[in-house]
Parts: C-alpha cells; sequence; structure tokens
C-alpha cells in the first residue's frame, strides 16, 4: 500500500476549504492541511515540504496566480489549481509558472483524484526532463572542453586528434579524474599562459 500524501490545500473559504478536504480524504488516506491565508505562504508550505499542493483559486487575477504558484514551488511538487473560470493568458501563465494541473470549471469532488494522479504523473514526467536536459547540457559542455582541450595538445604536440585525446584519457586514469576534468585543467592553464 502507498504511503499517505501529504497534501497542503490554500484555500481562503472555509466552506469550500472544509469540502475540498471532505473530496480528498473520499479519494484517499491523505495528511491535508488547509491554509487559509497568504501571510508567509511560501515559507509555510516549504516548512510542511508537502508532496502536492492543491489550490482553489476561484478568479484569480495574474497577477495572484503568479504569487500563489511561486509560493507553491511547483519545480519542487506536483501543484494542482482549479479555477471557475479562466482565459488563455491566464492558462499560459500557469503552465509556464510550472502549475501541474490547471484545472478549470472549479473543484468537484470526484473529479480529484483523476486530477491529483494526473498531476503527480505529469510533474514527474517533467522533472525527468529536466534532469535529462541538465545531464545533456552538462554533457555538451563537457564535449565542448574536451575538443578545446585536444586542440591544444594538437598544436602544442603536433599530433593528431586521435593521439590528443589518448593523451588526455591517459592523464585523466592516471590521475584517478574525469577526462573532462583534465581537460578543464588543461585549459584554464594555457588560458593562463596566454
Amino acid at each position: 500500500m502507498a504511503k499517505p500524501l501529504s497534501i497542503i490545500v490554500v484555500e481562503k473559504d472555509r466552506e469550500r476549504a472544509l469540502l475540498i478536504v471532505d473530496g480528498l480524504r473520499e479519494a484517499g488516506d491523505h495528511e491535508v492541511f488547509v491554509m487559509a491565508d497568504d501571510f508567509a505562504l511560501a515559507r509555510r508550505i516549504a516548512e510542511r515540504n508537502p508532496d502536492l499542493v492543491l489550490i482553489d483559486a476561484g478568479n484569480p487575477s495574474r497577477d495572484v496566480l503568479e504569487e500563489l504558484t511561486l509560493a507553491s514551488s511547483p519545480m519542487e511538487r506536483p501543484v494542482a489549481m482549479f479555477v471557475d473560470q479562466s482565459d488563455g493568458s491566464l492558462t499560459k501563465a500557469a503552465i509556464e509558472a510550472g502549475v501541474s494541473a490547471y484545472v478549470v470549471d472549479g473543484l468537484r469532488s470526484e473529479r480529484i483524484k483523476p486530477i491529483l494522479d494526473a498531476a503527480i504523473a505529469r510533474f514527474h514526467m517533467v522533472q525527468r526532463m529536466r534532469v535529462e536536459l541538465a545531464e545533456t547540457r552538462r554533457a555538451l559542455e563537457e564535449r565542448k572542453v574536451i575538443d578545446r582541450a585536444k586542440g591544444i595538445l594538437m598544436r602544442a604536440k603536433g599530433i593528431g586528434e586521435d593521439a590528443a585525446y589518448g593523451l588526455l584519457r591517459k592523464a585523466a586514469m592516471d590521475q584517478g579524474r574525469k577526462v573532462a576534468d583534465v581537460a578543464q585543467a588543461l585549459v584554464m592553464s594555457a588560458d593562463l599562459l596566454k
């Protein structure tokens, strides 16, 4: 059995908050915390470190939307936002801010579980893509540094590309370091000597 989710509900209206909490409890055995005011919302959410943040925003303005999404840290956890009505620019702003689920037409209890499941799945998918992108960027930067180091060795020693890479690889093995680290040190040294 999966552990219960820790969910923060951001809702100012007490009656709506109770309806949401009831709907969440029907959807599963969750630890639910309601935050009714905006005071230090980001800090309070960070202290609780929930698995998910559910925001019932009614009819948010762009400023309210930005404030709520920043406070709920959508890059750190799934955020599901429910609004009564929206327009294209608000939807776009919410998605760009990292909201995992942006649901128009309000919050109804029978929709909670599938929407939360979708928000969590989308969040994890986007997180994987962010990690892959960061790794790809890092690998590209390492490749650039290695290519620069090979060029330096090729000019300095009058050798070919394969031989230059072989020297970098041997130095890395001898020093117990990564080829990219040795290449970076060589590039930095060459820059100092210019």
